[in-house]
């Protein structure tokens, strides 16, 4: 059955009078911005990634509670005042609005539904359709007596919120004749005295606004959607089988019962589009009734009266708690509509016009005045600019944001109702930018690391350097001084002068192998001179004999030759890999050792075009003890030796080198970086 079950109750509000009836569910809320893009009066801030009603700019069309699929929008509940009501033990009339057809859907006879909203405590249960009869008689007098003086009608409270926030200088345009509700709400204290209290049923949350309007206040004491009213129901304990069923109560309605739907007011008047003498024009929705003002405003639209809705038609209000297709709502409409035609004595209903065609329908209206002062081209570039678009091309007008253009979302942002983050390019644009900065920063912290732990290697390889030298140097000090006595004292032709050779000669090499131990351990300091690069290279190619057949090639291009380097180490760096260099041409080559950089940047290359160092090995390049040279020809420090150097200028070297053939010429280039005023320790 129809009441059977309720939608989740929503949050109550406090006794005083709520100032908006639409409220943001912060954990529901995924900032879509589709409440944005909905909201005809742009009366959605997004502030902290977070979508908020400003109650000041609020018409209570209810279009982001229609159109939020997560259920973030809400609208604020009245039913404690209306249980107030009901609990008080005065008399409350009910008034339901005409479009309650598309709610019962057919599913539940009219009757039975006024039957179950006076067991709810309700002492009358009308309809505001009748209401809808007398404003529509108003509105053809007004027409008929209007004098040239164009009209917008005010049946659509969102529609009269809307005019007084956001075109203050046409508020005069607007019809000076009450909604059907309020017209109702007269029409029952008419009948009934002064003391009735009147409560509202329908589907729209801008009614709730009306209700507390300066303007009409104390017409209709609370007003509940259709989504309320069910949930009353519910918690009372009322179903169709309990209930006797009821007409409404009189006065009886005719053509006003099609208010709810698009044009429904020009046909209750007897009135209509005529694109001959173009005297009305009717516009409903979201687009097109802010575009029909719009050109109101600016005098293109030449009309007598304006009929805007700003949903399509009452029967798309928010406060339905059903889905249907718009035609589908329309047919139960139209089909109560025929009823109300075909039943009832008109002759009745004439007479019940003509007891309240005295009545005061008029309504008086004022300027609410939200617009805000347009900022100049040049703080919308400013802003634009922060959004990276610099360019009109840069200027998409994708509509993501929630406004129509990349423009308008830059003044919504100077107003404070928007945040730069909105733009769905910016932030791709700007998250890509973050994660190349997190790439480069997980390589440059990679590096660091791969660097630190080489750098730890070392520091421990020293230590064991030094203590193994230290260990050793004494008594091969012994030994040697000992081998050259003996081999002084025995000539060339004895038989043991070739043995005291070999023995000197392998004492010799130990002593060097100690001493490179020692250079390798040693905790040297830098000493900062200015040197002058090319001298310093020239120096160090002299310093090694080069084979036959190796071509040596400089290429001192440095603009800036007088550098600050610790010289005698600098000779050794460049000395160790000149002679690397010539260890890796046995058959001859070509050695280059190049400068570069720039102002604050040393550079210096030292290529060869030997046979290269393998893939395998380039990990372990610059580790203590390696080395790929026959046995006897190398300790394995050099390399360890220059990185160290290197580090303490607080410079780089890098390595890059092929050993296969296939893959284009073989050879090795050192790469060594230093700046131009290394912070030493």
């Amino acid at each position: 059955m129809m009441f059977s079950s309720a939608p989740s109750p929503p949050h109550a509000v406090s006794t005083e009078k709520p100032v908006c009836f639409v409220r943001t569910v912060l954990n529901r809320c995924r900032v879509c911005y589709t409440c944005v893009r909905r909201c005809p009066a742009k009366a959605i801030r997004i502030a902290k990634q977070q979508a908020e009603v400003m109650p000041e700019r609020c018409v209570g069309c209810g279009n982001c509670v229609r159109v939020c699929s997560q259920g973030a929008k809400e609208v604020v509940t009245t039913l404690p005042q209306v249980e107030a009501l009901l609990a008080s033990g005065e008399p409350v009339a009910a008034c339901v609005a005409p479009s309650f057809p598309a709610e019962l859907r057919g599913e539940l006879d009219f009757r039975v539904f006024a039957g179950m909203i006076a067991a709810l405590g309700f002492r009358w249960v009308t309809e505001v359709a009748f209401g809808a009869d007398l404003v529509s008689e108003r509105y053809r007098r007004l027409l008929l007596q209007h004098g040239g003086k164009p009209y917008v009608a005010t049946s659509c409270p969102a529609v009269v919120g809307f005019v007084e926030r956001y075109y203050p200088d046409q508020v005069e345009q607007l019809a000076p004749v009450v909604s059907p509700m309020i017209a109702m709400a007269r029409v029952l204290r008419r009948i009934h005295g002064p003391k009735v209290r009147v409560v509202f049923i329908g589907p729209c949350v801008a009614k709730k606004v009306e209700s507390i309007d300066e303007d009409v206040a104390g017409e209709v004491d609370a007003a509940i959607t259709f989504r309320e009213l069910r949930e009353l129901i519910s918690c009372r304990g009322i179903s169709p089988e309990t209930v006797e069923p009821r007409d409404f109560d009189p006065p009886h309605p005719r053509l006003g019962a099609a208010f709810p739907v698009s044009r429904g007011l020009l046909q209750s008047a007897g009135l209509s589009e005529d694109l001959l003498h173009d005297e009305v024009v009717a516009a409903d929705g979201l687009t097109d009734f802010t575009c029909a003002l719009e050109e109101f405003a600016t005098g293109s639209l030449d009309v007598g009266l304006l009929e805007l809705l700003s949903c399509s038609g009452c029967i798309a209000g928010p406060g339905l708690s059903h889905k249907d297709t718009l035609f589908r709502r329309r047919a139960w409409i139209s089909q109560y509509l025929r009823y109300r035609m075909g039943s009832g004595d008109k002759d009745d209903w004439q007479r019940d016009i003509d007891r309240f065609a005295g009545l005061d329908l008029t309504r008086g209206f004022r300027k609410r005045d939200q617009r805000v002062a347009v900022c100049s081209e040049e703080e919308i570039e400013k802003i634009l600019g922060r959004m990276g678009k610099t360019t009109r091309a840069d200027e998409l007008n994708c509509g993501a944001c929630g406004y129509q253009t990349c423009r308008e979302h830059a003044v919504a942002i100077y107003k404070g109702l928007a945040e730069s983050e909105m733009c769905l390019p910016f932030v791709i644009d700007e998250f890509q930018k973050t994660i190349h900065e997190l790439s480069l920063s997980h390589e440059q912290l990679a590096t660091t690391q791969e660097q630190l732990m080489h750098s730890e290697k070392l520091a421990s390889m020293g230590q064991l350097a030094a203590g193994v030298a230290h260990e050793l140097n004494n008594p091969l000090g012994v030994v040697l001084m000992y081998a050259h006595l003996l081999l002084e004292e025995q000539p060339d032709s004895s038989p043991v002068h070739g043995d005291l050779k070999l023995i000197a000669e392998q004492a010799d090499r130990c002593k060097r192998i100690v001493g490179s131990l020692l250079d390798f351990a040693r905790e040297n300091k830098v000493l900062l001179q200015a040197v002058d690069v090319r001298d310093l290279v020239e120096r160090a190619i002299g310093s090694v004999p080069k084979a036959d057949g190796i071509e040596v090639v400089t290429e001192l291009g440095h603009a800036s030759p007088v550098w600050e380097l610790d010289p005698d180490q600098m000779i050794q760096v460049l000395t160790n890999l000149i002679s690397n260099s010539y260890g890796a041409m046995p058959n001859g080559g070509q050695l280059a050792v190049r400068t570069g950089g720039d102002k604050d940047t040393l550079v210096i290359s030292v290529t060869d075009t030997g046979c290269g160092i393998p893939q395998e090995h380039m990990i372990r390049l610059f580790s203590p003890f390696f080395t790929t040279k026959k046995f006897g020809k190398g300790t394995g420090l050099g390399l360890a030796v220059t990185y160290g150097i290197v580090k303490m200028h607080r410079g780089s070297i890098d390595v890059n080198s092929n050993a296969d053939p296939s893959h284009g010429p073989t050879g090795t280039t050192f790469t060594v970086r230093l700046p131009r005023r290394p912070q030493t320790d």
